[in-house]
């Protein structure tokens, strides 16, 4: 009888099998398994994304060991997304539009959050490789769809583009040319070991994105990135000569594509003429303004808009949401194109220096800063996280791709898990290196 008694006060009871469901296997499966599914549908839907990772956010926070937790958000590359956050919301104690429109502008803001957490908790998990590989998987089912409806002359919409089956064209060249630089030292690495079959597979596959930029959609934004990312490539993984080789090799290529792809030297021939078509917002609604509209005339107009902004509040900025209030003054009385009234002004920074200022903007540059800083060593994880923030920084000089909802989960889930990965492999290899130290 008192064996029986003594079994039945050790049984754990209902609240202590619940306590202990975060660290049992199928949750922590659970942490892993949803950013893996949100990557995966990054290329296709905006409502996933946003579903998988919300409900990560509810399974990780049980997760977490909050001495550790609090320690690793000592790392500016940790808590400047939250800094960031921070000022977002303070921001509205002095935005001169309504609390509504603020809010608003709080929501770009918010995916910082998940930052320090996927590195947190990226660091301690063995499958960060779930992914990436979810990502690439999703973009390489993209690409093989992207070539049927090329061919069948297929469009998503009235004014789509064959070739583009969901989402845009930007979007799109965003994660095409991501996956071919994360896949070309992949594939070095498996000529060197002498992978044959792997190698002509994936080969097949990089070259599949490239031409897919190169003759079905690309963006504007790709011709500024993609030479930057081929010369960190050259630099990182190719001695001096082989690297001059390649560049060369890269040139007459590029230059070749361009001759034998109507759809790139159209493309390269517009974005010269839009240049030359620079017309002041100032216009009457009686005049053709919308004929005299084109993509890069608006973003120039667009920027000069934001500067003279900028000169009225240049510390604090406006408040956060400021910019659509800006811009929908702007648009008043004018027609067409110039009389659409937008939230972005086509530069992260002026984005960013509208609504918080010169201190907005130091804290904006100091996390790409220490973000980049994440990625100095010589390891997979490193590199992939290097493409992922060069190309944001770069993109973001003609877009505002950190508060975009695409470009901005590109970021924050590459950084995020790509940093975790790197600092788990840089730990590792301490540890060892300190075993054989003692030895």
């Amino acid at each position: 009888m008192s064996e029986l008694t003594a079994a039945s006060i050790a049984r754990p009871g209902i609240p202590a099998l619940i306590g202990a469901w975060p660290q049992s296997r199928f949750w922590l499966l659970c942490a892993d398994l949803y950013p893996a599914l949100a990557a995966a549908s990054l290329p296709w839907s905006t409502t996933a994304v946003s579903v998988f990772m919300v409900v990560w956010l509810l399974v990780i926070v049980p997760t977490i060991r909050w001495q550790a937790f609090l320690e690793a958000l000592r790392a500016p590359a940790s808590y400047l997304p939250l800094v960031f956050l921070a000022l977002a919301f303070a921001g509205l104690s002095w935005t001169e539009d309504s609390w509504a429109t603020g809010i608003q502008g709080v929501a770009p803001v918010s995916k910082l959050l998940a930052v320090p957490l996927l590195l947190y908790h990226y660091e301690r998990s063995e499958r960060g490789h779930w992914v990436l590989f979810a990502f690439l998987a999703a973009c390489v089912l993209l690409m093989g769809l992207s070539w049927v409806t090329y061919f069948a002359d297929w469009k998503a919409s009235p004014g789509g583009l064959a070739g583009v089956p969901v989402r845009n064209y930007i979007d799109q060249s965003h994660e095409f040319a991501l996956c071919l630089f994360v896949m070309a030292p992949l594939i070095l690495s498996l000529a060197a070991n002498g992978h044959r079959a792997w190698t002509f597979a994936f080969a097949a596959v990089m070259l599949g994105f490239y031409f897919d930029m190169r003759f079905v959609a690309t963006s504007r934004t790709a011709f500024l990135y993609f030479p930057v990312l081929l010369i960190l490539f050259a630099v990182k993984y190719l001695n001096r000569r082989h690297a001059i080789y390649f560049l060369m090799l890269a040139a007459v290529v590029e230059s070749g594509v361009l001759l034998s792809s109507p759809y790139l030297r159209d493309r390269v021939g517009r974005t010269v003429q839009d240049y030359r078509v620079d017309r002041d917002t100032n216009v009457d609604r009686d005049t053709n303004a919308a004929a005299a509209a084109t993509s890069n005339g608006l973003r120039l107009a667009y920027w000069r808009v934001s500067i003279r902004s900028i000169s009225e509040a240049p510390v604090f900025g406006h408040g956060t949401g400021s910019t659509q209030q800006l811009f929908s003054r702007e648009a008043e009385g004018k027609s067409g194109e110039w009389g659409n009234i937008v939230r972005n002004p086509h530069n992260q920074t002026l984005y960013v220096a509208i609504q918080w200022g010169v201190l907005g903007c130091l804290v904006l540059y100091a996390m790409w800063y220490f973000h980049l800083q994440l990625f100095r060593e010589s390891l997979f994880a490193s590199w992939i996280g290097l493409v992922i923030v060069v190309q944001n920084f770069i993109s973001s000089l003609l877009n505002s791709h950190l508060f975009d909802f695409h470009e901005g989960w590109v970021y924050v889930l590459g950084v995020g898990v790509a940093g975790g990965m790197a600092a788990r492999a840089q730990r590792l290899s301490g540890s060892a290196q300190a075993r054989n130290r003692q030895v």
